[in-house]
């Protein structure tokens, strides 16, 4: 995964999340807000009714300003300005609020004038009404000097039982801030990922680079070897120098492979793009791709008569991506193999289609088999050498050029590679 890529995903991402969030606590604030506001009126209007339940059943009038204050968040005191008992007041109380639907518990006090406090009061729970208890310290008294007779009602359980009832609420932001953590945690875990991946990288590059000397040394001296006389007269010895120098160059291949591709991760890989003809390309580089197929006294097909060949494409790549798939193909054969090369025009696009005869692929590695380092299980036996690293180079450069690529497979019937250029010219 790309620099770019991650710093998208975690801007995305983050602004993704983090105004879900601000939404969702602007929805809590104002549902608050609104259940706060519903709450206060049912009190506010409980409170009137229990005034006036007080003058029906005393047969005082009450006064018409300055009746219910409410003093605090969950503290109202409502001014009688007359002489009530303790057993009517909680009578009115239990029926005011019964009325507004509200089933919280209170706690009331009655103001005395002789002792300037908040007295007799009561706690009531209203889930057990036989369970009631004195206060245990008074109520706080009014301020204002004008209340003589009131009584005060607190709610100590106001908040909590408001956010019980946005609970829906409240759980859907408690499910986004742990989404917002678990994004925080994967986006801590993928770049340290990252930072792995890159360390692994540099080592490997850092190791092909060094082997690069050696390998160039080896094949020099090899040539050497090779054009001594003495070494052409002994067959043994120039059999063995023969192998030494195949073996330098398929090392020097993997080497090269594995160069190229750290410069496709590092994305700064440039195309040195042309107008070739693909016919043309394929029918110079055969010779070469009949030596690979030869060794295993295998047959080369190709057809190559489609209507328009001309291509814009990277000469060097698009050579390495037919040695990599003709390659595979003999890797892989049933005994002789069999490799066809065809060009045929499909939908307004060039299709080059890379086919063989080998073991084939099974679906459930379709999906992977492009990936780097990834090759097909084969169980104990490792008859077929290679790091996985070919498919991954191939896939890579057609997507440099803006290729599809796809293949063809199914077990003992060989493989069909097929890369789509689109607008090809005549």
């Amino acid at each position: 995964m790309t620099n770019n890529i991650i710093r998208r995903v975690m801007v995305l991402g983050a602004i993704s999340i983090l105004s879900l969030l601000s939404i969702q606590i602007y929805w809590i604030l104002r549902t608050y807000d609104i259940q706060e506001r519903e709450f206060n009126r049912k009190v506010n209007q409980a409170m009137l009714d229990t005034a006036n339940g007080l003058s029906l059943m005393k047969g005082f009038s009450i006064p018409t300003q300055k009746l219910v204050e409410q003093v605090s968040s969950n503290y109202w005191v409502v001014n009688i300005n007359n002489v009530f008992e303790a057993e009517d007041l909680e009578y009115a109380l239990t029926k005011a609020l019964e009325t507004q639907a509200l089933i919280e518990d209170y706690q009331y006090g009655i103001f005395d004038c002789s002792s300037d406090q908040m007295i007799t009061g009561k706690v009531i729970r209203r889930a057990d009404m036989k369970n009631q208890a004195p206060l245990t310290e008074p109520l706080p008294k009014h301020g204002d000097s004008d209340f003589i007779y009131y009584f005060g009602v607190q709610f100590p359980n106001r908040t909590s039982n408001i956010l019980s009832s946005m609970w829906i609420v409240v759980a859907f932001t408690a499910l986004i801030i742990i989404t917002l953590a678990f994004f925080i945690y994967a986006m801590i875990v993928i770049l340290r990922q990252k930072q792995l991946s890159e360390l692994q990288r540099d080592f490997i590059n850092n190791m092909t680079h060094e082997f690069k000397t050696p390998i160039s040394t080896i094949n020099i001296s090899t040539d050497v070897f090779l054009k001594n006389e003495t070494i052409q007269a002994d067959p043994r010895l120039h059999r063995y120098a023969g192998i030494i120098k195949e073996q330098v160059m398929r090392l020097n291949t993997q080497v090269e492979k594995v160069l190229q591709l750290a410069k496709v991760e590092r994305e700064n890989i440039e195309l040195n793009k042309e107008a070739l003809d693909l016919a043309e390309l394929i029918q110079s580089i055969s010779p070469s791709l009949e030596l690979k197929i030869n060794e295993k006294q295998g047959v080369l097909h190709l057809d190559l008569d489609a209507p328009r060949t001309r291509i814009l494409a990277d000469r060097m790549h698009l050579t390495n991506i037919l040695h990599n798939l003709v390659d595979n193909g003999v890797k892989y054969s049933i005994g002789i193999p069999e490799i066809a090369i065809g060009l045929h025009e499909e939908d307004k696009e060039l299709v080059l289609t890379i086919q063989d005869n080998g073991i084939g692929i099974p679906r459930e590695h379709h999906k992977r088999i492009f990936d780097k380092f990834y090759r097909v299980p084969t169980g104990n036996v490792h008859n077929v050498k290679g790091f996985g690293l070919g498919l991954y180079y191939v896939k890579s450069m057609c997507q440099e050029h803006g290729w599809k690529l796809d293949l063809v497979s199914h077990i003992g019937q060989g493989t069909a590679f097929n890369i789509r250029i689109p607008n090809p010219t005549v």
